[in-house]
């Protein structure tokens, strides 16, 4: 399966998908690391555009084609970039499931963009203006939303794997009560 994780910047999307990919075992995709690394390589700046992508969509269908679940997480703004995860799923012939991270709270997503720290050494992080000015379209389609304002990551997670069960993602033993 193929789970498509987006947002802006703040809303916890990476600390979404890294606690979702621990607990189900599946491949957590950032396409963060991949532009930076791209970055680091000499071949671009930052920011780098749509390649970053790009690679994404062709690991995350390599790695669905070996029959490993793969969390995709970025931005994922437009409605191009939500199209081609999806073609990749397609492409190897697995179910897909959309899922936008909000903080419906603008203070606390404000905080939380003012006040994170780098995990990706080197990686430059957008302001709350930057956050605010970025092109990001609204979805034109249904998909799964989690709203993560006013809760702990864990309950964040627990709320997100209750509605993967109705994706397809079925498995007791990720679903416990002290989520």
């Amino acid at each position: 399966m193929l789970i498509v994780i987006g947002g802006l910047p703040g809303t916890g999307k990476t600390t979404l998908a890294r606690l979702l990919a621990a607990r189900i075992g599946g491949v957590h995709l950032r396409v963060d690391t991949i532009e930076h690394a791209i970055v680091r390589s000499g071949l671009a700046d930052h920011p780098l555009g749509h390649a970053g992508y790009v690679v994404g969509y062709a690991l995350a269908e390599e790695h669905l084609r070996q029959g490993l679940t793969v969390i995709a997480e970025s931005v994922n703004p437009l409605p191009i970039t939500r199209d081609s995860w999806l073609d990749a799923a397609r492409n190897a012939g697995v179910p897909a499931v959309e899922i936008e991270v909000i903080c419906s709270d603008p203070a606390e997503h404000r905080h939380r963009v003012i006040s994170r720290s780098v995990d990706i050494p080197g990686l430059p992080l957008p302001d709350w203006q930057q956050v605010l000015d970025r092109d990001y379209r609204p979805w034109n389609r249904d998909h799964v939303i989690v709203d993560t304002a006013g809760e702990s990551p864990g309950r964040s997670l627990h709320r997100l794997l209750r509605k993967l069960e109705h994706h397809g993602l079925h498995s007791d033993s990720i679903l416990d009560a002290d989520t």
